[in-house]
């Protein structure tokens, strides 16, 4: 990796904005997944051991209410203005003030901070606003090694459209910037890129979770030690046209799963039923298939699949189950995880691997009736010896969910920054860094 990290400069007496991924899920103002956060913590002691004024921020959620002055209204809630009589709309428009206000507080990181101040065991200041007074008072009072939170940068409408006065506002806080956050460094918003492409902050490095993010799947990209085997599932094949086909350039065997499994069959001339098909990419995966074949790479898609009349409603409801061959799927039928000989098939593909990389699930994993292709996935990466990394999102999730973390060599905090790595793409948080030489 050629980009600097904080050990590659001299934090002591030095205000560090660093950029973490808080956006972590809450229920009732308490955290129920405190990974994102413990994530962040090595580069956070890190930087207070060294002397530094550690000032983190943060999006957390996606509120799209008023806020602040100019935020503005939402598309809906424009929409619902302009619909009603005008005499009504002083009335429906304090209305969506008053939602903004709740709003406000289920999507503050106060709990964080405080949850954050446990874990340390050392005092984390939380200021209500992001550049406003409680955040000037908390970061004028800071001394070296002390740590303050920043709410909420989403509450600022200049967040998420690269508003240089934000970024102006910030730079007050920043001697260094620092990104930690790899599942926003595909975002180009004021925090976690523009604030250095503005050229307000000069110096800008990553944290060590983007430091190890890079080392460990960029070099299996480019890198691998081979046999280097790609899984993909997940339900929509729109997501990952360009990872399929950035990754058959690259890896050995392709292993095909999940919902877009069905347009890729589709493809091949099998009917597959009431299961997911997007028909506007049927062309793409037929092509996609030719140049597997033409590459000498070996695509697997499944042979049999499990079904069912209707999806599940609930998602975890109970709901009678089949299991048929992919030429023989009723057209009443939606088919919902892979079966037993698939399973078979994809885990001997895995077994001798040396490098495997996985995204997406091999079905509807949060109904234990449909979880057995990913839990057999998890499985057959568990036993293998390869570098086994995990991309993120839902096949992350699956993999703690199924309890075989441990097992894997790594786990990705970016869902979409993960995705846009695989597809070859530079991510704007990562590219705004200093390189090294």
């Amino acid at each position: 990796m050629n980009k600097k990290s904080i050990r590659d400069v001299d934090v002591k007496g030095k205000k560090c904005l660093v950029r973490v991924d808080f956006n972590v899920p809450m229920k009732d103002g308490v955290i129920t997944d405190e990974n994102r956060i413990d994530g962040a913590i090595p580069t956070i002691k890190y930087l207070y051991e060294h002397g530094a004024k550690v000032i983190l921020c943060s999006h957390m959620g996606k509120p799209h209410n008023i806020f602040t002055e100019g935020f503005g209204l939402n598309k809906k809630e424009k929409k619902a203005l302009e619909e009603l009589p005008e005499a009504e709309r002083p009335a429906a428009k304090e209305e969506f003030l008053k939602k903004a206000l709740k709003d406000k507080q289920k999507f503050t990181l106060k709990p964080v901070a405080e949850r954050l101040s446990e874990k340390l065991g050392k005092k984390v200041t939380f200021a209500e606003d992001v550049v406003g007074d409680s955040a000037k008072a908390a970061v004028a009072a800071m001394k070296d090694g002390d740590i303050v939170l920043l709410e909420n940068t989403r509450f600022e409408a200049g967040e998420e459209k690269r508003d240089e006065e934000l970024c102006r506002k910030l730079a007050a806080f920043c001697d260094i910037y620092v990104n930690d956050a790899f599942g926003t460094a595909h975002r180009s918003h004021a925090t976690t890129a523009a604030i250095v492409e503005y050229g307000f902050a000069k110096t800008a490095v990553c944290g060590f979770l983007i430091e190890k993010e890079l080392s460990v799947m960029a070099n299996a990209l480019e890198n691998p030690v081979r046999p280097f085997v790609a899984v993909l599932g997940g339900a929509k094949i729109a997501d990952k046209l360009k990872v399929i086909e950035n990754l058959l350039d690259k890896c050995d065997t392709l292993i095909i799963g999940g919902g877009m499994a069905y347009t890729f069959l589709y493809a091949k001339g099998y009917g597959v039923g009431k299961s997911l098909l997007d028909e506007e990419q049927v062309g793409y995966c037929a092509d996609m298939l030719k140049k597997a074949e033409k590459l000498g790479k070996k695509i697997y898609l499944p042979t049999d699949v499990v079904t069912a009349k209707e999806f599940p409603n609930p998602i975890d409801a109970e709901v009678e189950t089949f299991t048929h061959d992919i030429d023989d799927i009723p057209a009443d039928e939606e088919a919902l995880d892979i079966g037993e000989k698939t399973v078979a098939a994809y885990a001997k593909a895995v077994k001798d691997a040396k490098t495997v990389i996985w995204n997406g699930p091999m079905g509807v994993f949060e109904n234990p009736l449909f979880a057995k292709g990913t839990f057999a996935m998890a499985q057959a990466l568990a036993d293998t010896d390869a570098t086994t990394i995990i991309g993120g999102g839902d096949s992350a999730a699956a993999v703690k969910q199924l309890g075989f973390a441990d097992k894997m060599t790594h786990i990705s905090t970016g869902g979409g920054a993960s995705l846009e790595l695989f597809e070859g793409k530079k991510l704007p948080g990562i590219e705004c860094l200093n390189d090294k030489n």
